[in-house]
């Protein structure tokens, strides 16, 4: 075993015996396994993929993450100005919206937390007014950074709630002189009353090209205020490695990649298969997703504008040819109409790439019905201390079961 191979036991043995103290925990609601070590809340979480998941195929080890504090690289933070006049800054107590104050988040990109602590201090010394949720008045409402961990490149998004921001050149100009680092600056307005961060009109830019940019193994993809991308960037690497690895490509499929994003997934497998399109119903993300095809120069790639669910339908009724499904919905899964769409078409093998487990186990005995069987799952460790964990599961039709697709047991 090379020196590499060493160092990283070396750095995993390390993050086995790291606790988060956060002593905002209980009021913040986002770290469930505050409290323990990292060893214990990876035993729970792979327990649980394999209390749920067990029933229908073997479910691998969890695949843990070397580092598991400052991982997140999508940091938001509301405001609020107390009677005294201080401004705080952090987010919502759990099932609230009454902010709990955090000086420093164990989870989040140290650089993002920085700039969101500054905001607050520099709206009290320009005197900027604060959104108030009651009565709807007030400028500056929410703050998002997203930042790119292999360019360095750091984004920011005020979100103001008003349309016109008083003290915008004051603040703005001495946000960029403490933070140099930020390449680009963008506003939003956003007069909703739900919990949406961003709002549903435009986000102008302000400063830099509008958008960053990261590296996700070996590609470039451009990523826009509301796009999705995955939030930990190094076990995002991990968790399309080992889909590949899971998924036993032969570079002749045809694909279908359902809620691509910002195409990080179809981009990253297209090297892997004959060709592959992806299907994005969010316009700016599906927008950057064609710029990240072209930054790329991938050819057998292509990008869909529309719902995941209706495409696979369209498919079904065209009796289209297709080798394999991806998947990667949201928390909520997928739909018993993209199930079933996929029962017409028959992919020799579903790829399902899920962030709830529960959800997913409730989606295989869909796919079960519709005459796949679930032949292994890999838990990896994406957003360490909270209830959050990424699992990949392959799907064959059932008359493969007796088969090891790829020798991925091994």
């Amino acid at each position: 075993m090379g020196s590499g191979s060493e160092t990283d036991k070396s750095r995993l043995v390390g993050a086995m015996s790291i606790r988060n103290d956060c002593p905002a925990a209980k009021k913040c609601g986002g770290c469930s396994y505050a409290g323990r070590n990292y060893f214990e809340q990876s035993v729970s979480k792979e327990k649980r993929v394999k209390r749920l998941l067990s029933p229908f195929c073997e479910v691998l080890p969890i695949h843990h993450c070397e580092q598991p504090l400052y991982y997140r690289n999508k940091v938001h933070s509301a405001f609020k100005k107390l009677k005294n006049g201080r401004i705080i800054c952090g987010p919502y107590e759990s099932s609230s919206h009454r902010i709990v104050e955090v000086k420093s988040c164990l989870i989040e990109n140290t650089a993002a937390s920085a700039i969101i602590r500054d905001c607050a201090d520099i709206a009290k010394k320009c005197k900027v007014s604060i959104y108030d949720e009651v009565t709807g008045t007030g400028d500056l409402r929410r703050v998002l950074v997203r930042t790119a961990d292999a360019t360095g490149e750091i984004m920011v998004v005020l979100i103001i709630g008003s349309s016109y921001f008083k003290k915008k050149k004051l603040f703005i100009d001495e946000l960029l002189r403490r933070h140099p680092e930020i390449t680009t600056l963008l506003i939003n307005i956003n007069r909703r009353h739900d919990s949406m961060i961003l709002g549903s009109g435009e986000v102008k830019k302000l400063t830099g090209n509008g958008y960053i940019t990261d590296i996700i193994l070996g590609k470039r993809f451009r990523v826009s205020a509301d796009s999705f991308m995955q939030s930990n960037h190094d076990q995002a690497e991990i968790l399309y490695s080992e889909a590949i690895r899971l998924a036993g490509f032969t570079g002749r499929e045809t694909c279908i990649d359902a809620y691509c994003g910002t195409g990080s997934t179809t981009l990253s497998f297209a090297g892997y298969v004959g060709s592959i399109t992806g299907v994005e119903i969010n316009e700016s993300a599906y927008k950057d997703a064609l710029k990240n095809r072209s930054l790329n120069k991938v050819g057998n790639a292509s990008f869909i504008l529309g719902d995941a669910t209706e495409y696979m339908e369209n498919l079904a009724k065209a009796k289209a040819t297709v080798d394999c499904v991806i998947l990667d919905p949201t928390r909520a899964g997928t739909t018993r109409q993209f199930i079933k769409a996929c029962g017409k078409l028959r992919p020799a093998t579903i790829l399902y790439i899920s962030c709830c487990p529960e959800t997913l186990a409730r989606d295989l005995k869909g796919f079960r019905a519709q005459g796949y069987e679930a032949q292994i799952a890999r838990p990896v460790d994406m957003f360490p201390w909270t209830d959050k964990v990424e699992v990949v599961t392959v799907l064959k039709e059932k008359k493969d079961e007796s088969s090891d697709p790829a020798g991925i047991r091994q």
